[in-house]
């Protein structure tokens, strides 16, 4: 999908606040408030932009986050397929280079990391994990995709 400049815009506006009533937003990027309702919904649609509440983990009872870096062997579809249904796996990628996935993990505590990272590696094709545990988010933002 082609975004003009419009589109990024009215992203940009949205990422600084999600909840901006189309009144502003469209004054805001210089459209109606009809125009930009009509705009967000084909971005959303489109599977361009999502509108979500980010929570800090640390705020709703989560005290531990990981990246857990997994090499496997084969082919990494069904892997993927498996990984993508384990529940405490927020982000998951495929990477080219040391690791075949990247997988963010946000858990209540160590036992529930443990309990995950056993769970990764019992899945048939994972050989290896490496865990990388954070201990302090240094930077966030939402801001990619319109610069």
């Amino acid at each position: 999908m082609r975004l003009d400049a419009t589109d990024h815009r009215v992203i940009e506006q949205l990422q600084a606040d999600g909840r901006l009533p189309y009144t502003q937003l469209g004054a805001a990027v210089g459209l109606s408030e009809a125009a930009v309702r009509q705009r967000v919904q084909r971005l959303i649609t489109s599977g361009v932009i999502q509108v979500a509440a980010v929570t800090n983990p640390l705020m709703v009872g989560r005290r531990r986050m990981a990246l857990i870096g997994i090499s496997t062997t084969g082919p990494t579809d069904n892997v993927g397929d498996t990984l993508r249904a384990i529940d405490t796996i927020e982000y998951l990628v495929v990477t080219a280079g040391k690791y075949d996935f990247l997988a963010e993990v946000v858990v209540r505590d160590e036992s529930e990391l443990l309990s995950v990272t056993n769970a990764i590696r019992a899945v048939h094709g994972v050989v290896t994990t490496e865990t990388f545990v954070y201990l302090d988010i240094a930077k966030q933002t939402y801001t990619y995709g319109v610069h």
